[in-house]
């Protein structure tokens, strides 16, 4: 898993029937200090985010197929927590 934060919102009119229903956002990784890192990615919304949100992100395909309770959709991250604070201990 990885902290995030939302930044934006991905509409697609046309999109693979498994996603129908389910919310797709762009998220930037953060570092422990909520520092961005890395480039952006889309993550399927299972925690009912929103802008601005620091997010808890499962990056791993099988786990996220659990979560939704679906084999086939193809999905490799999804965001399964909104976080409510950090705190890191030196």
């Amino acid at each position: 898993m990885i902290l995030a934060r939302v930044v934006g919102d991905v509409y697609a009119t046309v999109q693979n029937p498994h996603f129908q229903g389910k919310k797709i956002l762009i998220v930037q990784p953060l570092d422990p200090d909520l520092t961005p890192r890395g480039a952006t990615l889309l993550a399927l919304d299972h925690a009912d985010a929103g802008p601005d949100d620091v997010v808890l992100v499962n990056k791993e395909g099988g786990s996220a197929r659990i979560i939704f309770k679906d084999n086939e959709i193809p999905v490799q991250a999804v965001i399964v927590g909104v976080v409510d604070g950090v705190d890191v201990r030196e």
